[in-house]
């Protein structure tokens, strides 16, 4: 059983290069909503999640951020796009705390842009991916799919050896 996490900022939501994780949601709600998405988001998390028992957004942010993030998914119409339910969001106040949330949901599959992320989920997700692009991103992850479901070869019936 295969199950899927994503973080929200810079994987789905754009950011800028500013030095803060949420420098994309500075300014009034009319800018923030006109925060575009990850290019590739919205169409290769549509083709992901057919694939997955489960798809999570688990996301590190603290509660006016957890709103924002809230209201600019539901604006771009992010849950009806992608068939993640709407209820399946997490979030934490520390990047490590997603390990917790992976955990808990048995994540195995997990795509962040954090290199610190990676390596605290890396020990309860047998499948990260640190995030650069959607096209990589995708290629990587169905590749894992296509290698978990093949079975191992069995190994050829020994033959007996008989003495002469």
């Amino acid at each position: 059983m295969n199950r899927l996490g994503i973080d929200i900022g810079r994987v789905i939501i754009n950011g800028t290069t500013g030095p803060g994780d949420t420098s994309f949601f500075a300014g009034d709600t009319a800018a923030m909503l006109r925060t575009p998405a990850v290019p590739g988001a919205f169409e290769t998390i549509a083709r992901l999640v057919p694939l997955f028992t489960g798809t999570w957004l688990i996301s590190k942010c603290g509660p006016r951020v957890q709103q924002r993030s809230l209201t600019w998914l539901h604006h771009h119409d992010f849950f009806r796009h992608t068939g993640i339910p709407e209820n399946n969001v997490r979030f934490c106040l520390q990047r490590p705390q997603k390990a917790i949330h992976c955990a808990d949901l048995a994540i195995t599959h997990f795509v962040d842009d954090k290199p610190d992320v990676i390596a605290a989920i890396t020990p309860v997700v047998p499948h990260p991916y640190l995030f650069k692009d959607w096209p990589t991103t995708e290629a990587a992850i169905l590749k894992s799919l296509t290698l978990s479901t093949h079975q191992p070869l069995a190994a050829p019936p020994m033959t007996e050896r008989r003495s002469r």
